[in-house]
Parts: structure tokens; sequence; C-alpha cells
């Protein structure tokens, strides 16, 4: 049974909408990378362009679907077997996708990855073990920090460029261009500073609000300014525009390889739904494909 590709995110969005609105806070990053391509196609994400797809059953069914958005990782919902995901392998290798990683369930995720690495040749690893937390009672810090949250502002750009790239380098989260993500966010206000005596300490960011849920990220404080509450009242003051602004779920990913993250946002409220699995792939040196 073959996967259905498409270049056309309407086409896509009419496709699989059902499937996703059923569980929709796990597929948040789904819906929310469609909402990004609907306000800010084509400059959303890298100069290539996305790639769709669904997996649909004998009856008519979608069961599993993707996107693409070269350079980051295939994301994929869970899929229905080892077989759809070797499928979805090949289908991406015969056009020749620049695939650098896949974001899934750990299940599918290991399952394409090792499809991929038998289609390509490519080595493929590991790269980061996420949890998945949405916002149930928000509780601020207590005590609460010294200082107050405002939206961030045109004036701030470099700053939050310059913080974005640091978040990005400790995090090891993967390409993204930094200097359009934070353009991007300044577009819809979903940048926020937490200010000590007028200083930017700390930075909280959100997504677009996408099937009625809002994500937060990325979180950063520097290096010298932490332990002192700032990122969990930045966390907290986010969350809390988020619901004002009328999200019905607000979520969060963490690296479980982190436990003071993992702990200060259960601390806030925020409570574990499911973990996700991020592999890396990489060209082998012959650039070839085995069998």
């Amino acid at each position: 049974m073959p996967w259905f590709l498409s270049d056309s995110l309407p086409e896509y969005a009419a496709t699989v909408g059902g499937l996703l609105s059923e569980r929709p806070a796990e597929h948040t990053i789904l819906l929310g990378v469609m909402e990004t391509l609907r306000a800010a196609w084509p400059a959303a994400y890298g100069a290539r362009a996305p790639l769709f797809g669904w997996w649909q059953e004998p009856d008519g069914e979608v069961s599993a679907a993707f996107l693409h958005t070269p350079p980051f990782p295939v994301v994929l919902t869970s899929v229905p077997g080892p077989d759809a995901a070797a499928a979805l392998a090949q289908a991406l290798a015969a056009r020749a996708r620049p695939v650098q990683g896949v974001n899934a369930d750990p299940e599918s995720a290991e399952a394409f990855a090792c499809a991929w690495h038998k289609v390509t040749g490519d080595a493929i690893e590991l790269h980061m073990r996420n949890r998945l937390f949405r916002l149930g009672e928000l509780r601020w810090p207590d005590p609460r920090p010294a200082g107050q949250a405002r939206v961030a502002g045109p004036a701030d750009r470099s700053l939050l460029i310059a913080w974005s790239e640091a978040f990005h380098r400790e995090a090891q989260s993967g390409p993204e261009d930094l200097v359009s993500m934070v353009d991007d966010r300044l577009s819809y206000q979903g940048l926020t500073l937490w200010e000590d005596a007028g200083q930017p300490v700390s930075m909280a960011g959100l997504t677009r609000m996408a099937a009625g849920q809002v994500r937060v990220g990325p979180v950063y404080t520097p290096p010298g300014l932490r332990g002192k509450g700032y990122a969990g009242a930045v966390t907290a003051a986010v969350s809390q525009a988020a619901r004002d602004a009328g999200a019905s779920q607000v979520l969060l990913f963490t690296d479980l390889a982190n436990p003071t993250s993992n702990a200060l946002y259960q601390r806030l409220g925020y409570q574990p739904v499911e973990d996700r699995a991020v592999w890396s792939f990489h060209r082998s040196p012959a650039g070839g494909t085995s069998g």
C-alpha cells in the first residue's frame, strides 16, 4: 500500500484533519507547522518546498500522516507498523528528499530510522528523547522572583537573536534560520522577556495558536542569571498569556536528559502527555544506497 504524497497544504489539511483532531496534543508539531505555513508561506522554513503525505487504509480511513520541511526532520504520526515506515522511507528516497532525521513517537521513529538506513545506507543515531507536557492548574513560582514580564518588540531583536542562538547551541535542537524565526515570532507578539530592575534576564516564546492549542518555547536564561527563578516566572507568564488568549491547551516539550527543566515545568503545573524520539541521519561516505 503506497503513501499518498502531496505538495498542497490545503489538500493535506482536508485529508488528515480528522486524524490530527482526534488527539491534537499528540499532533501539536504537525498542527503548528501547518498553521505557520498558512501564515508565512513560502518563507516559513527552508528554501525547499514542504512535502506532505498520508497512509490510507483499504476502507479509506487515514491512519498515519507526515510532513517534511527541510532542513528539519520528518515529523511523523504513529504508523501502523514497520511495513508502513519502510514504505515511507522508500517513497522519500525515491524523490531524493534531503531527509536529515525523524521526529515521532519512539517506536515509529525507530522504525522509520532503521528503514531509512536500509534504503539509503545513511548512518542513523538517536539524537534526543523528548517529553510532551500539558498545562493543568498553573502554579506560579513561590517565591516569585523580582521583576515582571513584557512582550518583546522590534527593539529587542538583536538580543532575541543572540539568546535564540545560545539556546539552540545548548539544546542541540537542529538547523533553523533563527533570524527568520525571531522575526516571525515578533510579527505576532510571540516572544516575552522577564525583566529585573529594567534589564532583560530571561526569554520565553509561544507558537501561533493551532487547533485551540499553543506551545511554549524556547525558554532561555543566560548562564550567569540562572538559579534565580527567572525561567519559571517567564514560563508562567507566557502560559497565563496563552490561557488569556483563549488557548484550550498549553503545551511544551522538554529534553528528557535535562532533569532540571522537567522538574521545573511540573512544579508550574505541567503534566506528562507522551514521549517522542528524534533520530538524526548522516550521509554515508559512499553516498549510495543499500538493499
